[in-house]
C-alpha cells in the first residue's frame, strides 16, 4: 500500500462493526493518553529519583542548619550507595565461586581484587564511624587522616 492510500473497504458486516466498537472504546483512551499523559510524563531515562548534589560539609557554615542537614542527607545517600556497590562486587565474586567451583581461585581473582580494593576504599571512607555517623564526623576522619599522612606518609605503606 502506497503512501496516502486508503485502506480497501471491508465488506465484511461483523468485521466493520468490530472496527467501529474497537475504535469508540480506543479513541479517549488514546486522547487521553497523547493529550494528558504524556505530556506530564517526566522524560529521564532512569528510575530512581536524581537528587540535586548539595554543599559538603565543609563548604557549610558553622551556625547554618539547613546546610549542615543537606550535607547530612547527602552523606548517608552516598554511604547506602557506596555500601550497594560493595554489596554487588562481593555476590559477583560469590557467584563467580559458585559457578567457577574447580579454578575458581584463578578465574575469579580479578573480581576478588575488585572487591578487595572496594571494601578496602568505603573502610576508608565509611569505616569506625559508627551506626550513627553525619558527615561532620566522616570530614573529621579524613582530615585526622589526611594529617596522620602528612607526617608519617601513606597508610598503605605502613602495613606492608
Amino acid at each position: 500500500m502506497v503512501q496516502g492510500d486508503q485502506p480497501p473497504h471491508d465488506d465484511n458486516l461483523f468485521r466493520a462493526f468490530a472496527n467501529a466498537l474497537y475504535a469508540t472504546v480506543d479513541a479517549p483512551v488514546t486522547w487521553f493518553r497523547e493529550k494528558v499523559v504524556e505530556p506530564n510524563q517526566k522524560k529521564y531515562p532512569w528510575y530512581h529519583r536524581q537528587f540535586r548534589r548539595v554543599p559538603t560539609i565543609d563548604q557549610c557554615y558553622s551556625d547554618d542548619p539547613v546546610c549542615d542537614f543537606e550535607a547530612n542527607s547527602q552523606f548517608k545517600r552516598d554511604r547506602a550507595v557506596d555500601s550497594e556497590i560493595l554489596n554487588i562486587l562481593r555476590m559477583r565474586y560469590e557467584d563467580c565461586m559458585m559457578y567457577e567451583t574447580p579454578d575458581h581461585l584463578t578465574v575469579c581473582k580479578p573480581l576478588w581484587e575488585k572487591y578487595k580494593d572496594a571494601e578496602e576504599a568505603w573502610f576508608i571512607k565509611y569505616g569506625d564511624l559508627g551506626a550513627y555517623a553525619d558527615a561532620r564526623k566522616a570530614y573529621m576522619k579524613q582530615k585526622h587522616r589526611m594529617i596522620w599522612e602528612k607526617r608519617h606518609g601513606p597508610l598503605s605503606d605502613q602495613t606492608k
